[in-house]
């Protein structure tokens, strides 16, 4: 498995859309003097989402290769190149968590990780997706998972297209139920980057 030095080379192109929560850091100051408060009071009735430490999580998985934990380092500071997103995806009562793992430098997704809450209170891989410019996303209970694909002609800053593979849970498991070939306005190169199948873990 490479590690995360391997891939910062690659450009940024990765999916960002769905509909889970998601945790990017602070927003920045304009951001924050435009933001109007809403004078109406929440009524809804459900907790907040506990949040977890995803740097934690990803180093403490068995399932993650000692190499590629030993590349993930801060970028500055204490700011690991993590994104963290909360949503149901395997229908537990608590929310699942999304964990796309970057590089520092162009923001590339080398690692997908989805773990589910337990009984207990921890949280146990139940996907894996390790490879270049991968990035996984919460769409109204599925998985999306986007991978862009090199041809053996393709520089780095141009991928001949992307495959877009949507996940759902099934029986204790994530299944495959749809994939999408884009092409990116040039001929189709030879399949290399195609995403693998996950690694599952049973409950």
């Amino acid at each position: 498995m490479a590690g995360l030095a391997a891939f910062g080379l690659l450009c940024s192109g990765c999916s960002t859309g769905g509909t889970g929560t998601r945790d990017e850091g602070p927003a920045s100051t304009q951001q924050v003097a435009r933001a109007t408060p809403s004078s109406t009071v929440p009524t809804g009735t459900a907790a907040p989402t506990p949040r977890v430490n995803a740097v934690k999580l990803v180093m403490g998985d068995p399932k993650v290769g000692r190499q590629f934990k030993d590349d993930l380092k801060p970028c500055t500071g204490d700011e690991y190149p993590v994104d963290t997103s909360y949503g149901t995806l395997t229908g537990g009562p608590a929310a699942d968590v999304v964990v796309n793992v970057m590089t520092c430098g162009d923001s590339v997704g080398v690692g997908t990780y989805v773990y589910q809450r337990q009984a207990d209170g921890s949280y146990g891989n139940v996907f894996a997706a390790e490879m270049p410019a991968v990035y996984g996303t919460i769409d109204r209970g599925d998985l999306v998972v986007t991978t862009q694909v090199y041809g053996s002609k393709d520089s780095v800053a141009y991928p001949s297209g992307e495959d877009v593979v949507t996940y759902r849970w099934t029986a204790g498991r994530f299944a495959e139920t749809d994939r999408v070939h884009n092409d990116f306005n040039r001929a189709v190169g030879s399949g290399e980057g195609a995403l693998p199948a996950p690694q599952t873990a049973q409950n």
